[in-house]
């Protein structure tokens, strides 16, 4: 499922917050969460073994069993709200048709350690604001998206700006898994449209 992707990225963000790491365990973090994650939203669960496998066998069991103890430095809260839930309220509430561009902006944003500082819900509305300007729908942030939101198009800028920014540079680079995803028929090729680059030059 969808939400298992958001809510690892949860938790790993969460449990960091708190527990410094040493960068060789990084990825025993990511598995562990991973699993915690699947555990709490899929209906079948994948075992530990299943878990290893996906780090190339880096870790032994013993040690994924122990970082699960990472639950209690994060006081078993496992339920928080995460951009893909606000995505998924936003994008109903405007009845939008901008749902794989969005998510497109949205998986971009996930890699970014400066998109930290905002909020989901800010992450999510500024995510269907910036989907709608690169498909050329509007400009607008009209006064429904304002109501659900609850956020006003200079509250967003900023963020847009910066997904409009990780888009313009998603086929360069190292991290290019992104952009091949998307630029698939299965993914509705949205990784090809081009970015809405005017909002980096609009001032309020």
């Amino acid at each position: 499922m969808v939400e298992t992707l958001y809510l690892t990225l949860n938790l790993i963000n969460s449990f960091l917050a708190v527990q410094s790491v040493i960068r060789k365990k990084l990825q025993l973090v990511g598995i562990t969460t991973l699993l915690l994650a699947c555990k709490y939203e899929e209906v079948f669960v994948p075992v530990v073994e299943d878990i290893i496998l996906i780090s190339d066998k880096a870790y032994a069991r013993k040690k994924v069993l122990e970082m699960k103890l990472m639950v209690n430095a994060l006081q078993f809260n496992m339920t928080v709200p995460t951009t893909y839930a606000f995505m998924q309220q936003f994008l109903k509430a405007t009845q939008s048709d901008k749902k794989i561009v969005s998510f497109f902006l949205i998986e971009l944003c996930l890699v970014e350690y400066e998109m930290l500082r905002f909020p989901p819900s800010m992450l999510a509305a500024a995510t269907v604001f910036t989907a709608q300007c690169t498909l050329g729908v509007s400009r607008k942030w009209n006064t429904t998206c304002e109501k659900h939101s609850s956020y006003d198009k200079n509250q967003i800028l900023k963020c847009s700006k910066l997904m409009v920014s990780f888009h313009q540079k998603t086929a360069v680079g190292k991290l290019t898994g992104m952009h091949q995803k998307y630029s698939t028929f299965k993914y509705g090729n949205a990784a090809r449209y081009e970015p809405a680059s005017f909002l980096s030059k609009v001032w309020f």
